[in-house]
């Protein structure tokens, strides 16, 4: 329960007014309750007419009794003198009618505790699943190259889910039942502390019995949820290569490999589930068995006439002493379904509290803009494995011109532009921009210096208009159209029926490669930064698109500053200087025509690809 209430400590405070009225609502309801439950003994009385000692009037502030004593015997005084006033069948009516009105202000009590406790529920799984969301945007992108985005998913669904199923939904019963579990049991030992005690003997034992059950539940909870996120991640991967998948004829092996998966997650989930239903049927059986005793008990006292109550307050305590049981097997119930949301919750936890290494510093450098240069200054990174990317990395990019980088896959190139922007942060050495380290800038200033055309481009399930503009505030439509022309891709748009508020699919499926990188292109051109990064730009498009995506780059390059890897060496000829990298290192820099007339790395790389 230590961690339960950490959760509660870090989501419920902004919620401590809808706590404070359900804390009041619920007294009230439980004060309500015990009197209604009162009520039966003037009734019992009345019907079977067991009574027939005669009362006086004793005033309330005598010491000839007890406060308790002076209360009974007033009571017996008013119903009696009301008996002989009214008749015994008007009194009746009359206490039916009181007790049908105690009534309905009790359950009024109730619905406005549970009513104020929805807000509460509702309002903490939101938080988290903000507060989930904004961590993941905060993560660098190394963070997600070590985690499968089908477990995240996962997290972000079902194990918030989870906890709002086991941990908000008890909410309730946890500030209710203690409340009625206090009273009524404050209530029992006014009534008779004597078979009070002898109650509680047996309380422990039933608590002890219901704990015993739960004590495995949080790690199986734990296990059932990882099991879930292997079926999230294989529906994920599946989505994602499901032409693969169609084309090498797999659809069977995936779908044994998915059937193991979930069949592991139900026998799991089996076991959890069947300890948690354990709950009501023992809670049950434990409670029956706790009134039996105490009916044996007290029934004896009675019928040896050494009770210390009579008949009719002897009913009246085995109603609320039912009652008390009530409140308890709702707390075993709460018991059970809280393990389940802390296990989810540490899954949560294990995301919120990842480490960030990316750390902007206090008072970080505002860049207003870029003036001179980019300077790398014996750069290395190497992963959190030790696997070492870059190597002694010296290179200086001057404002206004175009370097291109060149390799074979896995030497380095995306990884060096990456640490710009501080995607990832460089493990030795620096990198400086106008001689300003970057790690002493604000990473958003940084980043707004920088727009990104990628590979693989990047769009969202939204309208054109919106993914031109993304990322730029108060965009008009005279820029986003403006920006779309010299990205080459106003007529194609226009084409559309709805135009721009043309709804492009999930990763802009509805359009062709050549128009998603123009879509692409056209959100660098709007956002006009004074450094460009291509990072393949061109490398998956055929001949007539790449034309025209290069016409766009082009004009989007023009006044710029831009840093393009390439795999297409004909696409960098014109570039101010080359670099060729090959594990880590820069092995070769010049222009084209420098490079071709040494011979080395880069003209065998040129004369691969002429071939």
């Amino acid at each position: 329960m230590k961690d339960f209430w950490k959760i509660l400590k870090r989501y419920a405070s902004p919620y401590k007014g809808c706590l404070g009225g359900s804390v009041v609502l619920n007294i009230l309801s439980a004060i309500f309750n015990v009197f209604s439950f009162s009520l039966l003994i003037p009734i019992l009385q009345i019907l079977f007419n067991i009574n027939e000692m005669h009362y006086e009037f004793m005033p309330w502030n005598s010491d000839a009794a007890s406060f308790k004593d002076i209360a009974i015997n007033n009571l017996y005084w008013y119903v009696t003198e009301a008996m002989g006033k009214w008749g015994p069948a008007t009194v009746l009516l009359m206490l039916c009618l009181f007790l049908s009105l105690i009534t309905a202000v009790k359950t009024g009590c109730y619905f406005g505790a549970s009513a104020v406790m929805v807000p509460i529920r509702t309002g903490i799984v939101k938080d988290i699943r903000n507060q989930l969301y904004n961590k993941i945007l905060s993560l660098p992108l190394g963070y997600f190259s070590q985690e499968r985005k089908g477990d995240i998913i996962a997290r972000m669904s079902g194990d918030v889910q989870e906890v709002e199923n086991s941990v908000t939904s008890v909410l309730e019963m946890l500030i209710k039942n203690p409340i009625l579990i206090v009273f009524y049991l404050a209530t029992l030992i006014v009534i008779s502390w004597q078979l009070t005690v002898f109650v509680l003997v047996f309380a422990p034992l039933m608590m002890w019995l219901m704990g015993l059950i739960g004590r495995k539940l949080k790690r199986q909870s734990t296990e059932a949820q990882n099991l879930w996120s292997d079926t999230m991640s294989q529906v994920e991967e599946t989505l994602g290569g499901l032409r693969i998948i169609k084309a090498f004829l797999a659809e069977k092996k995936m779908s044994s490999r998915f059937d193991g998966i979930t069949d592991a997650m139900r026998r799991k989930t089996s076991q959890v589930a069947t300890r948690q239903v354990l709950a009501h049927p023992v809670s049950e059986f434990l409670g029956t068995l706790m009134i039996a005793i105490v009916l044996w008990f007290g029934g004896t006292l009675i019928l040896g006439e050494r009770s210390v109550i009579d008949a009719p307050t002897f009913i009246f305590y085995m109603v609320i002493l039912y009652s008390v049981i009530q409140p308890i097997k709702d707390l075993a119930r709460a018991a059970y379904s809280i393990p389940r949301g802390l296990a989810s919750m540490e899954r949560i936890d294990a995301i919120l509290n990842a480490p960030n290494p990316i750390v902007e510093r206090r008072d970080p450098v505002e860049v207003q803009d870029f003036r001179d240069s980019i300077e790398f200054r014996d750069v290395s990174f190497h992963y959190d494995d030790g696997r070492e990317v870059l190597k002694n990395i010296d290179l200086v990019i001057r404002k206004g011109s175009t370097v291109a980088i060149v390799g074979a896959s896995g030497s380095g190139k995306s990884t060096l532009v990456d640490l710009i922007p501080r995607f990832y942060d460089a493990s030795s050495g620096s990198i400086l921009i106008d001689g300003v380290n970057v790690k002493d800038m604000s990473i958003s200033s940084l980043r707004s210096l920088m727009g990104n055309v990628n590979q693989d481009p990047i769009l969202f399930n939204d309208t054109v208009f919106n993914n031109i503009a993304f990322g730029v505030k108060d965009a008009s439509r005279e820029m986003v159209e403006s920006a779309a022309r010299i990205a080459n891709a106003h007529e194609f748009i226009m084409e559309k029926e709805d135009g721009y508020d043309t709804n492009i699919g999930d990763r802009g499926v509805k359009l062709s490669g050549g128009q998603r990188q123009r879509i692409s292109i056209a959100r660098a051109v709007l956002k006009n930064p004074p450094i460009l990064i291509l990072d393949e730009a061109t490398a998956s498009l055929d001949t007539e698109s790449e034309r025209i995506v290069q016409d766009a780059l082009d004009r989007l390059m023009s006044s710029r500053t831009t840093i393009a890897i390439a795999h297409r060496l004909s696409t960098v000829k014109g570039a101010d200087e080359i670099l060729v990298i090959d594990e880590g290192r820069i092995v070769e820099r010049g222009r084209h025509e420098e490079l071709l007339a040494r011979g080395g790395y880069y003209k065998k790389l040129y004369d691969m690809q002429s071939l």
